[in-house]
């Protein structure tokens, strides 16, 4: 097996992983949803920790996407085109990331924690 290939099993095997991360977290926060629905728990309470246990999946699976595409475009022959169409993709996971962790945190990186807010 010659090193190209090695390194896009790799690769796939980061994207693998990354679908896995978002599919089982997706499953798990649905889960604990229904569960504490279920237990008759305030359904505002119950919704956010939702929200937040499904986007902290997304991101962490969006995470490993983007590894994913790094080490199939860069470590076999980049190019131009290869590395134009990678910063793109960067680009967008990277605002996708941004918006969630807004979303999850309710509040800007930049921003100190209000003493109200609890850590994630």
């Amino acid at each position: 097996m010659d090193f190209a290939r090695i390194v896009e099993a790799i690769g796939q095997a980061v994207d693998l992983a990354g679908v896995a991360i978002i599919v089982l977290g997706a499953l798990t926060a649905t889960v604990s949803f229904v569960l504490r629905l279920r237990e008759r728990e305030a359904p505002h309470g119950v919704y956010r920790s939702y929200r937040q246990g499904l986007g902290r999946a997304i991101l962490l699976g969006l995470e490993f996407l983007v590894a994913g595409d790094i080490i199939r475009t860069v470590a076999v022959a980049p190019t131009f085109v290869s590395v134009g169409v990678l910063a793109l993709i960067v680009l967008v996971r990277t605002f996708l990331s941004f918006s969630l962790e807004v979303e999850l945190e309710n509040r800007l990186p930049w921003q100190p924690r209000r003493s109200t807010d609890t850590p994630s």
